[in-house]
């Protein structure tokens, strides 16, 4: 029998309602984790079949530590859970059945790079200018209209409006025919592939009549398909039981759905609600702060955080001149913090809204010698050789897989080149043949050299070989004949650079980890390995070893804590970051950020902020962050006096005045000739700007400005209202 004395009461009744649907609102640091792993438990305590049990996480990490935990308390049966990320558990699934939806079960994953390269190369077929037509911009629009299930044809009805949408919705188009013809699914198809799968019925019931109980961590931070697949698998009065905290919901960029949270009990109507309130993590000082914070949301579901650990240190507000002086402040409490409580530097992480925040950071780390780590840099499996032994291995697996064949046709270097690689993607559109399929054929493709047609030849033979290989040796063993027959290290070596050595040393490292695969999972296959790495996350990576200062985004935080926790660049425009769209949403999802952000401190809390910071190239003075300011007063220990206190927010124009000094301003008219690139500008709905281009004259005279926010404007000068430095 499972014993349940180690809950709390309010843990102890969510666990143990097992008669309908359940909305568990678990407050930051309120041992959600815990509960989870005690109901599904409790669930396979009292008789269900393991096997009928789906249980979805964000991470691979945390299913694994759950799925551990709860086999500690239950014993075998937790591996016969269906437990893991949403992605992870939907690939299984799809990897069973893609043959009803035309994709074979070994289909490629993209991943961001690879989705982003296919669109390049869409927008390079379709001879769109890229200096109008940004690929990074379109593969994102791509990835949010998906998540919010709106596809090319509805985009085309619903939403085009003028020749940028054009393009765009021509690129989607061309995006998704893609996808399929190279038996590809991007991240978004993970979830979106099976919604499709489910409308065959036979398929539909047999998943609807396998699972009986449902268990989802994280829940405010799933999109509309990911509910839309709960709501089809689980009834209306099934035993579903849904875990998060809609004060944590930061996630709307990339389609996250807060309303999930918000309307569930109108979707399941039966739906019990558990409030788990007690605090396990932070002092109380941080925690009523962070809730007087959070209480400014007029959007949430209302619960009242408070912890029963002692009142703790006060949150140390630092006012500092710039982003040099917030960073060598921040050094300094690193250092005293380390002498005093005698913490590890890996008890400590620096959180900054926007990357770009750290390069200053990373600068003043170096002088001061203090060791840090930069989570979400550039990862191992993006690491450029990596990615292209990578893409071996997946065209192994998938001879459809086109952007993987594109990115290692001349890797390593073998003479071919980008003209023939064209002419041969030219053959294959007309001959509506695969790219794989036209290097068997290159003899017929006009405008070839001989000499490149053997390379093709040649190239096709080795890849053929591996392909004939990949059942009959173990994914490690099939790797290092590849490289070995690719000489990739002695490639490497004959280099004789550091840097040479060191993609060396990286390809090495992926042998090893394809090999520690192997040596885990005694039957996995080659398309196990890729697929465990595709749906890698970067706080995965993370194991915690390294005695270093984690440097991190506010995002990349989430479900992480630190004993010391330093929250920078507290300025408005920064953090909040600006957004001229959809403010007061925007607003509240920033908070919500902040909120997460101060709720991963253990024991202390630093807030810092700066009186000016360089942007786009140029001074710029900045009003502290409003966020500051709902801080009362009582939970500062400070060098600035006004911590706590609100404060009057000075105008764009105001600033403006500020930045140019005694300078002044004027404003600006067809007639003036002087306007540049470099000058600083003001307007009055974009604020402060600087000049990046001048074209055109007289009443064509235009500007491309770029405003704070990073918001870029190309605007008509007579029409404008432009006022310039004198």
């Amino acid at each position: 029998m499972l014993s349940l004395k180690s809950l709390n009461p309010e843990q102890k009744k969510a666990v143990e309602y097992i008669d309908g649907p359940s909305l568990i609102v678990a407050g930051a640091g309120s041992g959600k984790t815990r509960v989870l792993t005690y109901k599904i438990a409790y669930i396979l305590d009292q008789g269900h079949d393991p096997f009928s049990v789906l249980a979805l996480t964000f991470t691979n990490k945390a299913a694994n530590e759950m799925k551990n935990r709860i086999k500690e308390l239950i014993g075998s049966k937790a591996d016969y859970l269906w437990m893991g990320t949403f992605h992870s558990i939907f690939a299984r699934i799809l990897r069973t059945e893609a043959q009803h939806i035309n994709f074979t079960n070994n289909f490629s994953i993209y991943d961001t790079e690879d989705s982003q390269s296919l669109v390049s190369n869409i927008i390079t077929e379709l001879n769109y200018d890229t200096d109008v037509v940004n690929p990074n911009t379109f593969r994102r629009k791509i990835s949010y209209l998906k998540n919010q299930m709106i596809f090319p044809e509805k985009f085309r009805k619903k939403m085009m409006q003028g020749p940028l949408d054009e393009k765009f919705y021509k690129v989607y188009e061309q995006y998704q025919i893609r996808l399929l013809e190279n038996n590809s699914m991007d991240f978004e198809d993970l979830i979106l592939r099976p919604l499709e799968l489910f409308k065959i019925e036979k398929i539909y019931k047999k998943y609807r009549k396998q699972f009986s109980a449902f268990l989802v961590d994280e829940f405010q931070d799933t999109n509309k398909a990911q509910y839309e697949l709960l709501k089809m698998l689980c009834p209306s009065n099934g035993l579903i039981s849904v875990v998060g905290d809609d004060a944590q919901s930061i996630y709307s960029w990339r389609g996250a759905e807060i309303s999930n949270m918000l309307n569930f009990e109108k979707d399941f109507p039966k739906a019990k609600t558990f409030k788990l309130e007690q605090n396990y993590r932070s002092t109380k000082i941080i925690i009523e702060a962070a809730g007087k914070v959070i209480k400014n949301n007029p959007k949430q579901l209302e619960k009242t955080l408070w912890t029963e650990n002692p009142a703790g240190e006060h949150i140390t507000l630092i006012k500092c001149s710039d982003e040099k002086d917030e960073a060598y402040n921040i050094c300094r409490l690193i250092k005293e913090e380390i002498y005093h409580h005698k913490y590890h530097l890996k008890d400590i992480t620096v959180l900054y809204r926007t990357n770009a925040q750290s390069r200053v950071l990373e600068d003043v780390f170096r002088i001061e010698k203090i060791p840090y780590l930069i989570v979400g840099g550039i990862e191992f499996y993006k690491r450029k050789e990596v990615k292209d032994l990578i893409a071996y291995l997946k065209l192994i697996v998938n001879k459809k897989d086109e952007e993987s064949l594109l990115r290692i046709m001349n890797f390593p270097q073998r003479g071919i080149g980008l003209t023939t690689i064209t002419r041969m993607i030219a053959f294959a559109r007309k001959h509506n043949v695969t790219l794989f399929e036209t290097m068997a054929r290159v003899f017929e493709v006009i405008d070839i050299k001989e000499r490149i047609q053997k390379n093709v030849k040649h190239f096709r033979i080795l890849l053929d070989k591996y392909i004939a290989l990949k059942d009959k040796l173990a994914p490690g063993e099939l790797t290092r004949a590849l490289i070995e027959e690719l000489g990739l290290i002695a490639m490497f070596k004959e280099e004789n650079t550091i840097e040479a050595m060191q993609r060396s040393q990286n390809i090495e490292e992926l042998v090893s980890a394809i090999s520690q695969f192997s040596k885990d999972n005694p039957n996995g296959k080659i398309e196990d390995y890729l697929q465990q790495v595709s749906l890698m996350t970067d706080i995965e990576k993370m194991d915690g070893s390294t005695n270093a200062v984690n440097l991190m985004t506010c995002h990349s935080v989430k479900g992480l804590e630190f004993p010391v926790v330093f929250v920078t660049g507290l300025e408005e425009d920064i953090f909040p970051l600006s957004n001229r769209f959809s403010f007061e949403a925007h607003i509240e999802e920033e908070r919500r950020l902040f909120y997460v952000s101060m709720t991963r401190a253990e024991k202390k809390l630093y807030l810092t902020h700066a009186r000016s910071r360089y942007r786009f190239g140029e001074v710029a003075y900045q009003n502290r962050s409003r966020f500051i300011e709902e801080v009362p007063t009582e939970y500062f220990a400070t060098n600035d006096p006004n911590a706590g206190k609100k404060t009057n927010r000075k105008s764009k124009k105001e600033l403006y005045m500020e930045l140019f000094g005694n300078m002044g301003y004027k404003d600006f008219t067809k007639s003036d000739s002087g306007l540049r690139p470099g000058m600083k500008v003001y307007h009055d709905t974009f604020g402060l700007g600087k000049v990046l281009n001048v074209v055109g004259t007289g009443d064509s005279l235009k500007a491309t400005v770029m405003f704070e926010g990073n918001n870029p404007k190309n605007l008509m000068l007579k029409f404008a209202k432009l006022k310039v430095s004198e």
